[in-house]
C-alpha cells in the first residue's frame, strides 16, 4: 500500500509539473501597430522583404511578436483608433491567435508626457464627473472588445502618465490627489469588463529610479492599485536630452529599475515601449537583441515583456524610430524573429 500511494504521489507531482510547464506564460514580444488602419486608407502597405504586400498584423506575426499593442483616443476627428477602430485592428490579432494590449490615452489625440490634454467631450467636467466619464468610456471600450471576443491581455490606464493625465485636473506635480483617484477610476473599470486583463500605469524614462519611486509611492500611498508597471525605453530620447551616456547605459539602467520595482513592490514590468533609429539598423538590431535578452534572463522573470512603437513607420519618414525601410522590415525586426526561435 506504501508503494502504491507513492507512486500515485509522484505520477501526481509529475502531472503538477506538466500542467505549470504548459500553462507558464511566454515571454511577450509585441507591436504598437495602431497607426496601420490610417496607413491603408492613405494608401501605404507594409510588404514582406521579397516586397510582397502582407497586412502588418501578420507581418509582426511571422517576425516572431505573440502580441498586439493598440491605443484608444476617445473622439478622434479622422476616426482611427476611436474603439471601433480599435476594434477592426483588435479583430486581426484574433484571427492571429495574438492577444491584445489596450492603451487608453483619455484624449482625441496624442497624450505622452509632454501633453496631456483632456477630450473635448470632457472639458469644463468636476474631477467626479471626469472620473465617471473616464470609467464609462473604458468600460464601453472594452465591453465592445469582449462581445467580440477579443483576447484582452493588459489594458494601460493612460499613456506616458509621467506627470499625471487629464491636465490640468490630474496634474501629478499640481493636484496628485485627482491624478490618483483618476488612475483608481480607469483600473477598477478595466476589472468591471475584463477580470482577469492586467491593468498597466505606464511612465517614461525607465531607466529613471527615482522617477518611478516617486509616481508609485505616492499612488500606492492613496489606494491606487496596479498589475504591471509599464516602461518605455528608448536609448535616442535618453542620449538626446542627456538623461544617458549611452545605448548601453541605457540598457543597463532600466534593467536596474526593473529589479528594483519587482522587488519594492512586488509588481512585474513590461516594456510597453521601445524603438532605436532605423537609419542604423544594424546598431538597432544589436540593441533591441540586448534588451530583449536582458529582459528575459536579467531579471528573474520580473519583466514579463517587450513591444517596439510603431515598427512599421520607414527610417524615412519624419520619425525615425521604427523599424522599417521602404515599407519592408529592416534587420531590426530580426531581434525578435529569433528571440522567439530561439526561447531565449
Amino acid at each position: 500500500m506504501m508503494k502504491r500511494n507513492k507512486r500515485i504521489f509522484l505520477g501526481a507531482a509529475s502531472l503538477l509539473c506538466m500542467i505549470s510547464a504548459y500553462s507558464e506564460e511566454p515571454f511577450w514580444l509585441g507591436g504598437d501597430i495602431s497607426g496601420t488602419t490610417a496607413d491603408e486608407a492613405r494608401g501605404h502597405f507594409t510588404k514582406n522583404r521579397d516586397g510582397e504586400v502582407t497586412e502588418t498584423t501578420r507581418l509582426m506575426k511571422d517576425y516572431g511578436m505573440n502580441a498586439t499593442r493598440l491605443r484608444v483616443w476617445v473622439d478622434p476627428k479622422d476616426g482611427f483608433c476611436s474603439p471601433e477602430d480599435v476594434l477592426k485592428m483588435a479583430k486581426r490579432s484574433k484571427a492571429l491567435n495574438m492577444p491584445v494590449m489596450i492603451d487608453f490615452h483619455y484624449s482625441d489625440w496624442w497624450a505622452d508626457p509632454g501633453k496631456q490634454n483632456p477630450p473635448k467631450a470632457w472639458l469644463g467636467l468636476s474631477v467626479e464627473e471626469t472620473a465617471k466619464a473616464l470609467a464609462d468610456h473604458t468600460r464601453s471600450t472594452l465591453q465592445l472588445l469582449k462581445d467580440n471576443g477579443i483576447d484582452v491581455k493588459w489594458v494601460q490606464v493612460g499613456n506616458e502618465t509621467t506627470h499625471g493625465f487629464l491636465w490640468p485636473m490630474g496634474n501629478f506635480h499640481e493636484n496628485p490627489r485627482n491624478y490618483a483617484e483618476l488612475t483608481k477610476a480607469g483600473c477598477k473599470a478595466v476589472k468591471d469588463v475584463y477580470p482577469e486583463a492586467k491593468t498597466i500605469i505606464h511612465l517614461d524614462d525607465g531607466f529613471n529610479q527615482a522617477l518611478y519611486d516617486n509616481v508609485f509611492d505616492y499612488l500606492k500611498a492613496n489606494g491606487v492599485e496596479w498589475d504591471v508597471i509599464g516602461m518605455s525605453v528608448y536609448p535616442f530620447w535618453a542620449m538626446e536630452g542627456k538623461k544617458e551616456e549611452s545605448e548601453i547605459m541605457t540598457l543597463v539602467d532600466a534593467i536596474a529599475n526593473i529589479n528594483h520595482l519587482n522587488k519594492k513592490y512586488g509588481s512585474e514590468v513590461m516594456i510597453v515601449e521601445t524603438g532605436v533609429d532605423a537609419r542604423e539598423p544594424e546598431q538597432g538590431k544589436q540593441f533591441i537583441d540586448a534588451l530583449i535578452k536582458a529582459s528575459k534572463n536579467l531579471t528573474d522573470g520580473a519583466c514579463t515583456g517587450v513591444f517596439y512603437w510603431a515598427p512599421e513607420i520607414d527610417a524615412d519618414a519624419p520619425y525615425h524610430l521604427g523599424a522599417f525601410s521602404k515599407g519592408m522590415p529592416t534587420v531590426i525586426m530580426d531581434a525578435f524573429k529569433e528571440a522567439s526561435a530561439s526561447g531565449k
